[in-house]
């Protein structure tokens, strides 16, 4: 017999102490603009020794409203918003493409954190998708010449020789192109950051985007 699902699940821990520490966040003591938090809170992952913290869950819906997500690599915010990159052929190019919104989730458990980035999406200029494409690493590029990705793939040796060859020309040809190779940027309209709290009293701080900028309000946890 395999290993019993439920019984897994029942020996696990949330924020074990060993490995989780959970700080205190003043809400009141936050700066205006959630990026700014962003940062702060990004920087203090990666020294709490989170080993990704710049993946993300994307969800996305299709053109019957139905829901989808996967992770994906950030590749930066700044004022135009939350960057990241896809084929426009894949899944979650089409999908963006018939319904230009996303989400955004960032987990780091070693701080009992999440954030929750949410609002319409864009693409980015051509040339920007471009040198995106170029600072990446040898094995990403080959991965995005590889291409078709979410296609039906029959085989894995199929697979394995369309890799081979696009692992060549990007040792090749570092500035090789992939031409639906696609930058896309998230407007946030609503950024939510969660702190978890010993004693359940989670400190949840949501921004929502306005006329006149942004505001802060307290939600229940």
């Amino acid at each position: 017999m395999g290993p019993d699902l439920h019984e897994l699940l029942r020996s696990l821990r949330v924020w074990d102490p060993e490995v989780t520490e959970l700080p205190p966040f003043d809400p009141a003591a936050a700066p205006g603009d959630p990026l700014e938090l962003f940062t702060t809170w990004f920087a203090e992952a990666v020294a709490a020794g989170e080993r990704e913290p710049h993946t993300m869950t994307l969800a996305t819906a299709d053109e019957e409203g139905l829901p989808d997500a996967r992770i994906v690599m950030l590749h930066g915010a700044d004022a135009d918003g939350w960057s990241f990159a896809t084929h426009a052929t894949s899944h979650k190019g089409r999908q963006l493409a018939a319904r230009p919104y996303a989400a955004l989730t960032f987990y780091w458990p070693a701080l009992g954190r999440q954030v929750r980035v949410r609002g319409p999406v864009a693409v980015a200029p051509p040339e920007e998708a471009r040198t995106d494409l170029r600072v990446r690493s040898t094995g990403a590029l080959a991965a995005a010449l590889t291409g078709r990705q979410s296609d039906v793939l029959d085989s894995v040796e199929e697979l394995a020789r369309a890799s081979e060859a696009a692992w060549e020309r990007a040792r090749q040809d570092p500035t090789a192109e992939s031409p639906t190779w696609t930058l896309y940027r998230l407007r946030p309209e609503a950024v939510e950051f969660f702190q978890g709290e010993e004693r359940r009293r989670h400190v949840r701080l949501r921004y929502r985007r306005g006329e006149g900028g942004w505001s802060m309000e307290l939600l229940w946890p």
